[in-house]
């Protein structure tokens, strides 16, 4: 066997297992956060009117299309858009949300469906897609994920081209090993995090 096809054949395995703990974390995840989840759509509820979770169509693996799912945390009739730190757009709950990442925690759900992954690039928005250069393009070989190298960045603040060539080097240096290491990284980061926001 090839160099190359051994190359595919390992990528395939990677990709199997990828998709397993994708499975069993989502599924765990799902039902241990379930009393979490809970007290944020009654905070939610209670702190402004509108639904609870909010979901906008989103560019996969491909390029095909998904409705991803978050928690809402601007005001309803809110135009979306870029947010940045203070706007006004934000509910109250909305902004302790973001500020903690825990908006996102809903995509578990699409981590289950199999739209997402754990780990990959943050999907992005047809319209931004179809401007993909073809060297970008690769990042749509990955499914999107929650967390990426990006996000451990601090992904909000870094400007699209740098958020591109975060996924690239993901994308093109893929393995569980990685997918781990971001994992664990993520944690940690959001372990911080939570420390110190409470100083």
């Amino acid at each position: 066997m090839k160099a190359d096809q051994r190359g595919q054949v390992c990528r395939s395995w990677a990709q199997f297992i990828k998709r397993f703990i994708d499975v069993v974390v989502s599924l765990m995840g799902l039902v241990l956060l379930t009393p979490m989840i809970l007290a944020i759509s009654v905070a939610i509820k209670m702190g402004s009117r509108g639904a609870v979770i909010f979901s906008q169509e989103r560019s996969g693996k491909h390029g095909q299309l998904f409705v991803m799912y978050k928690f809402r945390t601007m005001k309803v009739g809110a135009v979306n858009g870029e947010v940045k730190v203070g706007d006004s757009r934000l509910t109250q709950v909305g902004r302790w949300l973001r500020f903690a990442s825990l908006d996102e925690v809903p995509q578990l759900v699409n981590v289950l469906k199999g739209d997402m992954s754990l780990i990959g690039p943050r999907p992005d928005r047809s319209f931004h897609v179809i401007e993909y250069s073809p060297r970008v393009s690769r990042r749509l070989d990955m499914k999107p994920g929650i967390m990426g190298i990006a996000q451990l960045h601090n992904g909000r603040s870094l400007s699209w081209e740098e958020r591109y060539e975060y996924d690239l080097e993901y994308v093109d240096n893929f393995s569980i090993w990685l997918d781990f290491r971001i994992l664990c990284l993520s944690f940690c980061l959001f372990k911080m995090f939570q420390r110190e926001g409470s100083e």
